[in-house]
């Protein structure tokens, strides 16, 4: 029998206090979304990325209010150039060391410093990414530009090392597979020339030349979109939220939320859940929310009843909520603004719907739980949520400030650099958060760590976003996708429900294998294209192709989340993933109501306000559906056997197509699902205690 490890009498477990100084159950390993975990540099190493970083986050600054006068590319050649070579000192290769390097590397037990390849790389890295900038190695910035399409062996030579070198700093954040896919892409735009020329993805063939000129010299490749919503963007928001972080902002959610529900029978699941949201409008990073949250609520979750896999499950559902939350949602959504090319407040507005709604799935997933596993309250020696909000509520007022600031026309770059002043200003008001210039500099170097992995999966992705540029992939795969879906079905209706079914499934195993940003702009290019011919609207197929990139998070067998819920709870892995899925599972159906009827659009805020108001009510009874039939629970009725769950689920997924006549029946079949559930239900004073 394995070892249970709550087995010890719950009575005697002593109250559960949130320290200031620390949490309890922390591990020692953090995960990121984009990332695998990094080294842990010590000394002049340490303190050496540290001012490197620094540097690049003075400039980040700089560009928002005196962008450099040679332009954007200009620049992200520069942030490249600053941040790329730090992944080779940052982040471990991965592959096994010589012998002679190995006994070098094991004579510094203390720290985890880079190898000499790891030097060499680094400066290599630096020397190419500077070289179209440097007058005395390629004329100056002004001449490689003159050289667009024709470019000197020396100029091809440099390309394709950084290729190799975009595509190992890519390797060490986050794995083999999207290199891979990058390699797949390359070679598909080098020998594409070869396939049937009747074969739809076949092409003309591009030479080598071509291939680095569109990478190294255009404003597609390692230069694209992407790059440039990392480096002008995103790292101005971990910018934030490290500084954010280093004020007491985490801990004050945290607190927050624990004192906010510790006199209700479902107090550890409603914290937890509070927590990941509070502290996800922070990060907007999932598994590093789940990991910051499962460190502080773990002990309270065991506490209260919950089995180690169940609690994982909450707490990887709950973190990936950051990415889908307000503010701060996750680095794809800025691509999504760029590539539509409307403003960051107005992504945040298609936001809000589908955020209630995945943490209304989530919240009735908690109180179902609470329920059969007979969960307790458990005694939180923490102040009153009066006390603490009239203490540190000033936390809150950087948050609103990015939201008004936007709403008032500010551009969403100098809306989070105001933000920061304004909690680096706050931070003074709390004697423990006061972010003296030390803790200040710690701050920005760390905004600019936070973003590495971020960087070189953009950069990489350049590689996919040229070569389907180049190639005209995107167009001939979604006319492959529409033409599948039109071979199995005549009706309009059919053809778009297939495609979307088809699009959902490719997203979902995209984002088994690739991070949240790669996913999404494989999709987008992929997939998009789709769902635009199909008739979709723009903003409905960019925040389906978001959303199911985002959910990859939660998604068997990899579900990063939940990996790093399971490290703090020590429950098995794949039990862990099989249940932050459940929790999550109605948010992977509402994506699909974007884009299969015309109403599914008002979730997005995008229409009359009383549409919006009735699709939303229609869809959280839809969710309230779905949590039943997943959880097998009726709020206020108890349990619901399998017959009552199978009509629940039929009914949640005719309530979510938004026609009148699929709402009557779905309500109808709800209805009788929770007449049998109350029929079942044994007489007042026969129920077991």
């Amino acid at each position: 029998m394995s070892e249970r490890r709550d087995a010890a009498p719950r009575s005697a477990d002593p109250p559960v206090s949130i320290v200031e100084d620390g949490r309890p159950g922390e591990p020692t390993v953090v995960y990121d979304d984009e990332e695998r975990p990094a080294r842990r540099l010590t000394g002049p190493v340490e303190r050496g990325v540290a001012v490197v970083a620094f540097a690049v986050a003075v400039l980040v600054l700089w560009q928002v209010f005196r962008p450099l006068a040679q332009g954007s590319q200009f620049y992200l050649i520069i942030f490249l150039a600053g941040v790329l070579p730090l992944v080779f000192l940052s982040y471990r290769s991965g592959i096994p060391l010589p012998a002679r390097l190995r006994r070098a590397k094991d004579a510094d037990r203390a720290g985890d410093l880079p190898t000499p390849v790891d030097w060499a790389l680094a400066a290599v890295t630096l020397a190419v990414c500077l070289y179209p900038v440097l007058p005395f190695a390629s004329g100056g910035y002004d001449a490689f530009l003159d050289r667009q399409a024709l470019l000197d062996p020396a100029d091809i030579a440099m390309g394709g090392v950084l290729l190799l070198l975009v595509v190992e700093a890519c390797r060490r954040t986050t794995g083999w597979v999207l290199p891979a896919v990058c390699l797949a892409f390359l070679a598909y735009g080098y020998y594409g020339g070869l396939l049937p020329q009747t074969w739809t993805i076949a092409h003309a063939g591009l030479d080598f030349s071509q291939i680095v000129d569109a990478l190294y010299n255009s404003g597609s490749g390692f230069y694209g979109t992407p790059l440039d919503v990392a480096a002008s963007y995103v790292v101005l928001f971990t910018i934030y939220g490290a500084v954010l972080d280093l004020s007491g902002a985490g801990r004050f959610f945290v607190d927050l939320s624990v004192a906010a529900f510790r006199r209700s029978r479902s107090a550890a699941g409603r914290t937890a859940v509070a927590s990941g949201f509070l502290l996800g409008t922070v990060s907007g990073s999932g598994t590093a929310t789940a990991v910051s949250v499962g460190a502080v609520t773990w002990p309270i979750l065991r506490r209260a009843g919950y089995p180690a896999e169940q609690a994982g499950g909450m707490l990887a559902a709950a973190g990936v909520g950051a990415i889908l939350s307000p503010p701060t949602l996750g680095a794809a959504a800025f691509i999504v603004a760029e590539y539509l090319e409307v403003s960051y407040l107005t992504v945040l507005g298609w936001a809000m719907i589908p955020t209630v709604l995945y943490y209304l799935g989530i919240l009735l997933a908690v109180e179902i739980d609470a329920r059969r596993f007979r969960v307790r309250p458990v005694d939180v020696a923490v102040d009153s949520p009066w006390r603490l909000l009239a203490r540190f509520g000033y936390h809150f007022s950087s948050l609103a400030a990015i939201v008004v600031l936007l709403a008032v026309g500010v551009s969403a770059t100098k809306a989070v650099v105001y933000a920061t002043v304004l909690a680096f200003a706050l931070s003074f008001l709390d004697r423990r958060g006061r972010l003296t210039p030390r803790r200040l500099f710690e701050a920005l170097s760390a905004g600019v760590r936070g973003v590495l992995p971020v960087a070189a999966v953009c950069a990489a992705a350049g590689v996919i976003t040229a070569v389907t540029t180049k190639t005209g992939l995107g167009a001939q795969l979604a006319s492959l996708l529409v033409r599948t879906a039109e071979s199995l079905a005549d009706n309009r209706t059919a053809v778009l429900a297939l495609t979307v079914v088809f699009a959902a499934v490719a997203l979902s195993l995209l984002g088994l294998a690739v991070p949240v940003t790669a996913s999404f702009i494989i999709g987008w290019v992929i997939i998009g294209p789709a769902l635009l011919t199909l008739g979709v609207p723009g903003p409905a197929a960019a925040m389906f192709v978001f959303y199911y990139s985002v959910l990859s998070e939660v998604t068997p067998p990899t579900a990063l989340a939940a990996v790093g819920a399971s490290a703090v709870t020590g429950g098995r892995l794949v039990p862990t993933m099989w249940q932050a899925l459940k929790y999550a599972l109605p948010a992977f159906l509402v994506p699909i109501t974007f884009v299969l009827t015309g109403p599914g659009e008002y979730l997005l805020g995008r229409g009359p306000v009383w549409g919006v108001v009735w699709t939303t009510a229609v869809a959280c009874l839809a969710v309230a559906a779905l949590a039943i039939a997943t959880g097998g629970w009726v709020l206020g009725l108890g349990p619901a056997a399998v017959p009552e769950r199978t009509v629940t689920a039929v009914a949640g997924l005719l309530l979510l197509y938004l026609h009148p006549v699929t709402i009557t029946a779905g309500c109808a079949l709800l209805a009788a699902a929770l007449v049998a559930v109350r029929l079942r239900r044994p007489p007042l004073g026969k129920e077991s205690t």
